[in-house]
C-alpha cells in the first residue's frame, strides 16, 4: 500500500498497488503531453524566428543592392550633369561627343532603372514566397503534430487495455496482418507462418520466412518479435535476446535472424533504421515495426538476386563431379584390371611352375625308367647266364642228385647240367 497526500485538503490516505500505477503512469502523462507541448511551441516559436530572420536578411540585402544601384544612378547624374556643363563651353566636336556620352550614360541609366525594378519586383515574389512557405511549413507542423497526438493517444488507450502478454502478442498480429496484405503480390511462392516446432533445447522463435524458385528455397528468415508495456518494473535490451534468437535460426536451418524490436524506444541507434548486429552473431539485423517488410524485401532480392550465380554455380559443381566421377570409375576400372592381371599373371606363374615340376617329376620317371630297363637287361643277362652247373657248384649233394636223375651221366655246361 502507498499513502499519498491531498496537495489541497491535507488529506493522507492509502492506495493499492495497481492504483498507485495507474496514478503514476497518469502523472506521467501529463508531464509527457506538458512537455510535448512546450516542445512543440519551441519549435514553432523557432521556425518563425528563422523564417522572419531570413526575411529580414533577404529585405536587408535587397536594400542593400538598391542602395548602391541609387548611388551609382546619382553617379551618373553627376557625370551628365558634368558632360552638359562641358557641352556649354566646348566646340562642335566636344559637342557631338558629349551628346553620344549623354545617349550611351542614359542607356546605362535606363538599363540600371530596370534593373532596379527587378530587384524589386524579386524582393516582393521572395516576401510572397516566405509567407507562403512559413505558412506551408506551419501548416506541415500543425498537423504533424496533430498525427502526433492522435497516435500518442491511441498508443495510451492500447497499452492501458492490453496486459504485458497482449502487447507482444499485439506487434506479432501487425507483423502477420502487414505480411498478408502485400503476400500474394509480392511473395506468391513465400512460406510465412509461426514457429511452432520446439526445439530440442525447449526453444523456438515467432515467425519462419521461406521462399522459393522452381521448387529450390533460395532464402529463410527467422524473426523474433518484442515489446513491453511502458509501466512494466524491469526494462529488458535488445541485445538480451540475440543469443536466443541466433540459436533458434541455427536449430530451424534459417540463414537469417531479425529481431523487431519495440524495445529501448529512447535509443537512437535503433530509432535510425537497420542496425546490422552481425559483428555479435552472423547474419542477424534488429529493426523497428515500419522496417518490417522493407527488410523482408531487401533480403529477398538480394538472395533472389544471386540465385542464377547459385545455379551455374551449381552447374559447375556438378560438372566437377561428373569429372571427379569420371576419374574415379576410370581408377577403379584400372584398379580391376591390375588386380586381375596380377591375379592371372600369378595363376600364369603358377602353371608354370607346375608344369615345370612336372617336366622334372616326368624326367624322374624317364629316368627311373630308363634305369630300371638297364637292372631288367642285366638280369636278363645273368638269367641267360645261369646253369645247373654254376648253380651247385658249391652244393656237391645237389650236384648228385642232379646227376642221379641224370642216370649217372655228368650235367653238360650247354644244357644246364654238368
Amino acid at each position: 500500500m502507498h499513502e499519498i497526500k491531498c496537495p489541497k485538503c491535507g488529506e493522507v490516505f492509502q492506495v493499492d498497488e495497481s492504483g498507485y500505477a495507474e496514478l503514476l503512469s497518469q502523472v506521467r502523462n501529463e508531464a509527457f503531453e506538458e512537455e510535448l507541448h512546450k516542445r512543440a511551441r519551441e519549435l514553432e516559436d523557432k521556425n518563425k524566428s528563422d523564417l522572419k530572420m531570413a526575411q529580414m536578411q533577404q529585405e536587408k540585402s535587397f536594400a542593400e543592392v538598391i542602395s548602391d544601384k541609387d548611388k551609382e544612378i546619382a553617379n551618373k547624374d553627376l557625370e551628365i550633369q558634368n558632360l552638359k556643363n562641358r557641352i556649354s563651353m566646348g566646340d562642335s566636336e566636344k559637342k557631338l561627343a558629349v551628346s553620344e556620352a549623354i545617349r550611351d550614360k542614359d542607356k546605362e541609366v535606363a538599363d540600371i532603372k530596370n534593373e532596379v525594378i527587378k530587384l524589386k519586383s524579386q524582393l516582393e515574389n521572395q516576401k510572397t514566397e516566405s509567407a507562403l512557405k512559413e505558412k506551408s511549413q506551419e501548416e506541415a507542423f500543425q498537423a504533424q503534430l496533430k498525427f502526433k497526438e492522435d497516435q500518442i493517444a491511441q498508443l495510451k488507450d492500447f497499452k492501458a487495455r492490453q496486459s504485458t502478454k497482449m502487447v507482444g502478442e499485439s506487434l506479432e498480429q501487425h507483423c502477420q496482418i502487414q505480411f498478408n496484405s502485400i503476400r500474394m503480390t509480392a511473395f506468391p511462392n513465400a512460406y510465412f507462418e509461426k514457429d511452432n516446432a520446439v526445439s530440442g533445447t525447449g526453444s523456438k522463435g515467432d515467425f519462419i520466412f521461406r521462399d522459393f524458385e522452381d521448387g529450390q528455397e533460395f532464402i529463410s528468415i527467422m524473426f523474433e518479435m518484442k515489446n513491453e508495456m511502458d509501466t512494466t518494473a524491469t526494462k529488458h535490451k535488445n541485445e538480451d535476446f540475440f543469443k536466443e534468437l541466433d540459436k533458434d535460426r541455427t536449430e530451424k536451418g534459417c540463414e537469417y535472424a531479425v529481431l523487431v524490436s519495440l524495445l529501448e524506444a529512447d535509443n537512437e541507434l535503433y530509432n535510425n533504421g537497420i542496425v546490422d548486429v552481425s559483428y555479435k552473431y552472423p547474419k542477424m539485423y534488429v529493426i523497428r515495426p515500419q522496417f518490417f517488410i522493407p527488410m523482408i524485401t531487401l533480403l529477398r532480392n538480394a538472395a533472389h538476386n544471386s540465385l542464377q550465380y547459385q545455379r551455374e554455380l551449381a552447374i559447375v559443381k556438378n560438372q566437377q563431379l561428373d569429372l571427379m566421377n569420371f576419374e574415379t570409375n576410370m581408377q577403379e576400372f584400372k584398379d580391376a584390371f591390375g588386380r586381375n592381371y596380377r591375379i592371372a599373371s600369378e595363376k600364369f606363374q603358377t602353371a608354370i611352375d607346375e608344369i615345370d615340376k612336372t617336366i622334372t617329376h616326368l624326367q624322374k620317371v624317364k629316368d627311373a625308367l630308363v634305369s630300371s630297363e638297364n637292372n631288367l637287361r642285366l638280369a636278363n643277362n645273368k638269367a641267360e647266364d645261369l646253369s645247373i652247373k654254376k648253380l651247385t657248384k658249391n652244393a656237391p649233394s645237389v650236384k648228385k642228385m642232379f646227376d642221379d636223375l641224370n642216370n649217372g651221366q655228368p650235367l653238360e655246361s650247354g644244357g644246364g647240367e654238368e
